[in-house]
């Protein structure tokens, strides 16, 4: 028999799961199997870089092919019907079902080719002769004709649509696990009819007129200087402090607003307080509502965002993405006549809100453009090329702040006097992760 050290020690076989009994020796193992498992990574990723020089197709596969799985891929729609764009709770793309309605009408009004008259021709006369031959045939015969003739219609079904090209529009699952689409801009110009004549003052046809807003506090608030900070974000806004004094009367959010309508104010924001920091935002569409209720989720002053600027009176340029949804297009139009529709562009500063997965991230830049320098890669789009025409230009961006996060929790019927009594859409209702409802 050996002895007891030569039977302790593995074969050669059991490099990869021996374990040393000793500490030290168990660290030493582990960092020579993670250098070595480098290594072979490196050496990998070397051997590719040299083919892929040789041969640029062999990238382009495989960008194609290594594309993370993430939650707004795995984005899913509700079932679209006619007017199933109108609902506010439903998770439809309204683009989509533009672009699909439209396209079905085209083809529908789209005339016949002379090949596809002539074929419609010789089957109309096919089935003539089939339906003579029918007179003569015996009861046995005829119950086989029927059930020729059921095959026939399914055939006739399937021949009204024979002048019709298969939809070159994408599928809603594709159409969401696109990497284009949590960067692309709202187009406010498709809000369904229904929900136009359902909020007819944020639909108007009619340019929007001036914005004027009215920004107060929950009751007996410290929120002084974040109040003030949304008259600097908001163009042609006042700050009114709102107080709870023994002796004063303590004014409704429906008396503000009734007090907001009569002196032509357009919106009346509510920001509001807990442990002395922003936790919501209400914002009252005059004169007749709906009320918007947002919660609060992050807010950073200008004045602690690195390099931040300072920024001026012009009125900012607004960009508004990912809204896709009849209720993102409600929301989308809400912040749209919040800003006036003519900017200052000397000013060159732009208000961004952003809608990723039902979060709204708003940020206030101040842009300019310059040239490329030699250690800069030139603009590319979505689909990773180059952009014709500015390829010697840079935009550089400068954070003004307030820098906010937030989300909408709730659309109220017209102004009420206690919050929550009545409501167009109320969130938290979801069970599906993957469903987002903006």
């Amino acid at each position: 028999m050996g002895s007891k050290k030569s039977q302790s020690k593995p074969p050669p076989s059991a490099a990869l799961d021996y374990k040393p009994a000793n500490k030290l020796r168990r660290q030493m193992l582990h960092i020579k199997r993670k250098r070595a498992k480098d290594s072979e990574r490196r050496a990998e990723r070397f051997g590719r870089k040299k083919e892929e020089a040789k041969n640029p197709n062999l990238k382009e596969e495989r960008l194609k092919r290594n594309i993370p799985l993430t939650l707004d891929r795995k984005r899913v729609w509700d079932e679209a019907g006619s007017d199933v764009e109108d609902a506010l709770g439903l998770s439809v793309d309204v683009e989509r079902i533009k672009r699909q309605k439209k396209e079905e009408e085209d083809e529908l009004n789209r005339p016949l080719e002379d090949s596809e008259v002539g074929s419609d021709e010789a089957e109309d006369d096919a089935g003539d002769q089939d339906d003579v031959d029918s007179m003569l045939a015996t009861s046995d015969e005829e119950e086989d004709g029927d059930d020729e003739e059921e095959d026939g219609d399914g055939k006739d079904q399937k021949d009204d649509r024979r002048g019709r090209k298969k939809s070159s529009l994408p599928s809603a699952t594709e159409r969401a696990t696109s990497p284009s689409q949590s960067t692309r801009s709202t187009n406010l110009n498709l809000a369904p009819e229904a929900l136009a004549a359902k909020f007819p003052t944020l639909f108007s046809s009619e340019p929007p007129p001036a914005p004027k807003i009215l920004i107060t506090t929950s009751l007996n608030s410290t929120l002084h200087d974040q109040a003030r900070s949304l008259t600097d974000l908001f163009p042609n806004s006042f700050y009114i402090r709102r107080t709870a004094h023994r002796y004063s009367h303590k004014f409704s959010i429906r008396e503000i607003a009734s007090f907001a309508s009569n002196r032509n104010y357009t919106a009346v924001v509510v920001l509001q307080e807990d442990q002395k920091r922003p936790s919501g935002l209400t914002i009252v569409h005059l004169p007749q509502g709906p009320t918007f209720h947002f919660t609060i989720s992050r807010w950073i002053e200008g004045k602690k965002l690195p390099g931040h600027g300072n920024a001026t009176e012009h009125w900012p340029e607004l960009i508004l993405n990912n809204f896709r949804t009849p209720l993102g297009l409600l929301t989308a139009h809400l912040f749209r006549s919040m800003f006036p529709p003519q900017p200052d562009l000397e000013g060159r500063q732009v208000v961004t809100i952003h809608n990723q997965r039902d979060y709204l991230f708003l940020r206030r830049h101040r842009y300019v453009f310059r040239e490329k320098r030699e250690t800069e890669k030139s603009v590319v789009g979505t689909d990773g090329k180059e952009i014709k025409g500015v390829e010697g230009i840079r935009a550089g961006l400068q954070e003004l702040g307030p820098a906010i996060n937030f989300k909408l929790r709730r659309v109220d019927k017209g102004i009420q006097r206690a919050s929550g009594q009545e409501w167009e859409w109320k969130g938290g209702m979801e069970k599906q992760r993957t469903k987002f409802q903006l």
